[in-house]
């Protein structure tokens, strides 16, 4: 057996052999695909592993989570009518334009006052601003950012995400807000579709409705924030990713208001889907080790709290009072 440390994964427990921290990972993904098993607590339960014994398949952790996360968007997407989703991108454009502008220019000004390397706090900033991880994964080349920056920024949005997931509910229901109301603050104010969707999943079908829509409507935002990028860093050079898995999400919605056939399945693909999601936040959790959890640093830390609770007080103020 192989009792190598397993230093490269970040676990505490580090005289574990390779197939006892196999065998650990993989008990955590069977719990995953149990019905009782909930987002918040997949989370947490992946990050139990990363800190205890680490993600045996750490070097796939990043390529997994982004497959699994867009195809569980798409089944989400069956569950869902076109016209709810126009209505609620309705209601989000303003808050969304609003609130990406806004990041970005005190994203900006905060990086200048605590001397933050320039593009860690942009990639920060724009993670804030748009989607997290998948805004940070798209405009890194176009800004050519190295491998640290990027990990900074990531680990940044992560740990965020995590604290979201779990407060974002209790605060709703504390303060009593509506399924919409909850939907249009955690989409956005709350980093990553994953975090967003699992926790409005918790707060409501309304709610995971709007939140889902708003968000990928937030997320085709990569694309004009790309390029301004590209003069911003004066790299016009590269190419701009495109978010397509967004259009498949349409597509699911359009099918199943218009189409019969696909209604009849559609319960059965949005609980796959949900599953799935379920899967992606343990997967997301587990690659949070210590190495990636203190690979931050105080002032790019500080930078995301800050705009974080800044457009989370912004967005709540505002879905309160307009909405």
């Amino acid at each position: 057996m192989n009792t190598q440390p397993i230093t490269n994964t970040g676990g505490l427990l580090l005289n574990l052999s390779q197939n006892a921290r196999k065998i650990i990972f993989a008990i955590g993904i069977v719990l995953c695909l149990m019905p009782f098993m909930s987002p918040a607590i997949a989370l947490l339960s992946g990050l139990i592993v990363a800190q205890l014994s680490g993600h045996p398949y750490l070097h796939l952790n990043h390529k997994a989570t982004h497959i699994l996360l867009q195809v569980s968007v798409v089944g989400l997407g069956f569950g869902m009518n076109v016209n709810s989703a126009l209505q609620a991108g309705k209601e989000g454009i303003l808050f969304t334009i609003a609130s990406i502008t806004v990041t970005l220019l005190f994203g900006t000004l905060m990086g200048r006052l605590l001397k933050i390397e320039k593009k860690t706090s942009y990639l920060i900033s724009a993670g804030t601003a748009i989607c997290g991880g998948s805004a940070i994964a798209a405009i890194s080349p176009v800004i050519e950012a190295e491998e640290e920056q990027i990990s900074v920024a990531l680990g940044c949005v992560f740990i965020l995400n995590s604290i979201a997931l779990f407060i974002f509910p209790l605060i709703g229901h504390h303060l009593n807000l509506s399924q919409t109301q909850f939907g249009l603050w955690c989409a956005i104010a709350i980093h990553d579709t994953s975090s967003v969707v699992g926790a409005a999943s918790k707060y409501g079908p309304h709610a995971l409705e709007v939140a889902t829509t708003v968000k990928l409507a937030r997320a085709l935002w990569i694309i004009p924030v790309a390029f301004i990028s590209t003069f911003a860093f004066k790299n016009r050079s590269r190419i701009v990713s495109i978010p397509y898995f967004i259009g498949l999400f349409v597509l699911a919605m359009v099918a199943n208001t218009y189409l019969p056939v696909v209604k009849l399945i559609s319960p059965y693909v949005v609980n796959i889907a949900k599953t799935g999601l379920t899967l992606t936040l343990f997967l997301i959790g587990a690659g949070l080790s210590r190495k990636v959890l203190t690979s931050v640093g105080l002032k790019p830390l500080f930078e995301g709290v800050a705009l974080w609770v800044a457009i989370s007080a912004a967005a709540l103020y505002s879905v309160i009072h307009l909405v």
